[in-house]
């Protein structure tokens, strides 16, 4: 097989492709060599279809998978609504006289040390998720997985809304960390298997246009309660928790599964046949759904070559090493661009002077900037503005306009009233800045740039790091805000600008282009050890002799070594 090289130019196969078999019986269900210079070449002719298919043949073609990417990444919304109502109880009086401490003044608040807790007992939870997700969706489907963490959530919104004081709201937030958790890196996996080249970046930012969703309903539901003086005005807020999980199971039961995670566990029938449920069968261009499997064996067996194992040990070792870390601080820096203190935006304006009306106002103007901004961030993509460049310039904006909130604190007292409207004004162009580049295009990079084989443990990984950092964070945010605490006020812009600054040059050295890119292409490109500001010009070709003779000779050597396997042939039918 290697002699032979494959053509630049794809006539048809002479033999149809023929796949690994999933029933496992010897060595006579693999292709022959010339079925699979075939599924090399139906391999390379899906690529360049994808590659060249423009954004509106993708919708078009795969209408089916945008609108099941869409239901799956709406889980997201939930956890967006509960971190709005943690974040803006804080400013809200009847929360606070039930959960708080009466200050000297005779006012009451969270104190500091449980507003770090509840803040961040979600992300403890959600940590946990993470690594549960890692093995779980691996061994279940990622269908499964979501369903029984919606149940999870169902169960547990009860103990949000009989909460008697603050230790069992801390309870409630961890327990439902963890299927939170799990939403934060399914639905961007799921997004970026069912859709193509054309559709990736899109359908996986549309991850963050749910997180503000979930943030606006969130605000606008306090805002409605402001006139209520009793325990309903926050326990309707929990209650109504309960309105996400049942449409979203019955969504997701009847989803198909993604191909590409059939795919990985021998299941190609079963894939060809999620791909058909993915796509619209009134087809404009010459789709071949055999060429996109033959597309996804491919790039398997060449991630198989590179990456030895698919544990998350393997995660740090190799090529891989570079991608994991790529991805963790790509994530990271979500935070500490300063978004973790944007989340007490309604807190952090009270401290600054404004009354509880006009905070909440900015919080659902920064909320629906959030949603307006992922479609901002669609248009500059569809400019053909990368990924990186949105990364970096929006970085720039942010740390410009942190620094500027930091001086506003320098305002005499005289002229609080406008610091403060001023202060309010600024975050609103932030949160616009930050929806346009950072807060939307991670969700592309990270989808983007870790392997299929080990995509679901990177972005854990990457995601349990947003996490550690988020805790951080919402430990020192509470104490630099609270006025009995350090009460830094206007001056926590300095902190944040400085962090954002060095995420600047963090960017800038590490963070590469993946945009326009296949999963093969941006494996070689990882493996042959291309720099982040080369990423964009290197071209390469996965397809080439002295590459693909290996990649598929090893992957039908590992698979024929399990079929030889008793046990493992009797745990993979058990899977199938």
């Amino acid at each position: 097989m290697a002699d032979s090289k494959v053509p630049d130019t794809i006539a048809p196969a002479e033999e149809a492709p023929r796949y690994p078999s999933e029933g496992h019986e010897g060595h006579e269900g693999w292709p022959s060599d010339s079925s699979m210079k075939a599924i090399i070449q139906n391999a390379k002719a899906a690529t360049e279809k994808e590659q060249s298919m423009s954004l509106l043949q993708g919708i078009k073609l795969y209408p089916k998978a945008v609108a099941w990417s869409v239901l799956i990444s709406t889980c997201i919304a939930m956890e967006g609504y509960d971190i709005s109502l943690v974040n803006n109880f804080y400013a809200f009086d009847q929360f606070n006289r039930k959960y708080g401490e009466q200050l000297p003044n005779g006012s009451y608040q969270v104190p500091a040390r449980w507003q770090s807790g509840l803040s961040n007992g979600a992300a403890v939870g959600e940590i946990i998720g993470l690594f549960i997700n890692g093995w779980a969706s691996e061994r279940f489907g990622y269908r499964y997985t979501i369903m029984a963490c919606l149940i999870l959530v169902t169960a547990w919104t009860t103990i949000f809304f009989t909460a008697k004081n603050v230790q069992s709201l801390l309870a409630a937030e961890i327990l439902c960390g963890v299927p939170w958790g799990v939403f934060q890196t399914l639905t961007i996996t799921y997004a970026s298997e069912v859709c193509p080249v054309a559709l990736r970046g899109y359908l996986t930012t549309y991850v963050n246009f749910c997180w503000g969703l979930g943030q606006l309903i969130g605000i606008g539901v306090i805002k409605g309660m402001l006139n209520r003086d009793d325990q309903w005005a926050y326990r309707i807020p929990y209650g109504l928790q309960w309105m996400w999980p049942l449409p979203l199971f019955i969504g997701i039961f009847l989803a198909p599964e993604s191909p590409w995670w059939l795919v990985r566990r021998g299941r190609t029938k079963d894939a060809k046949r999620a791909l058909e449920r993915l796509t619209s069968k009134d087809r404009e261009t010459d789709f071949d759904a055999d060429e996109t499997i033959s597309m996804m064996v491919h790039t398997t067996a060449l991630e198989a070559r590179i990456t030895k194992g698919a544990s998350y040990l393997d995660c740090f070792k190799g090529t891989d090493l570079r991608r994991t870390e790529i991805v963790c601080m790509v994530w990271a820096i979500q935070n500490l661009s300063g978004n973790s203190f944007s989340n007490y935006s309604t807190y952090f304006l009270e401290q600054a002077g404004l009354d509880s009306s006009n905070a909440y106002n900015f919080a659902m103007g920064q909320y629906s900037i959030n949603m307006v901004g992922v479609f901002g961030a669609w248009f500059l993509m569809t400019l053909g503005i990368g990924r990186r460049t949105l990364c970096l310039y929006g970085l720039c904006g942010l740390c410009t306009m942190l620094l500027t909130m930091g001086f506003l604190g320098l305002v005499p007292h005289s002229h609080r009233d406008q610091a403060s409207m001023a202060t309010g004004s600024l975050m609103l162009v932030w949160a616009l800045f930050y929806q346009l580049t950072v807060g939307t295009v991670t969700y592309s990079l990270v989808a983007e740039l870790s392997t299929r084989r080990l995509q679901i443990k990177t972005v854990v990984l990457g995601r349990c790091l947003y996490n550690v950092v988020g805790i951080i964070c919402g430990v020192l945010t509470p104490y630099m805000l609270n006025p009995g605490e350090w009460n830094w006020g206007n001056y926590a812009g300095f902190f944040w600008g400085g962090i954002c600054f060095l995420c600047i040059i963090y960017t800038y050295f590490r963070v590469p282009e993946p945009r326009g890119r296949s999963f093969a292409e941006l494996d070689m490109l990882f493996e042959r050890g291309v720099s982040a500001r080369q990423f964009a010009t290197t071209e390469v070709d996965v397809f080439d002799e002295s590459i693909e003779g290996r990649v598929i000779d090893d992957y039908r050597a590992q698979k024929n070594a399990a079929n030889d396997d008793p046990s493992q042939v009797e745990k993979d039918a058990g899977t199938a």
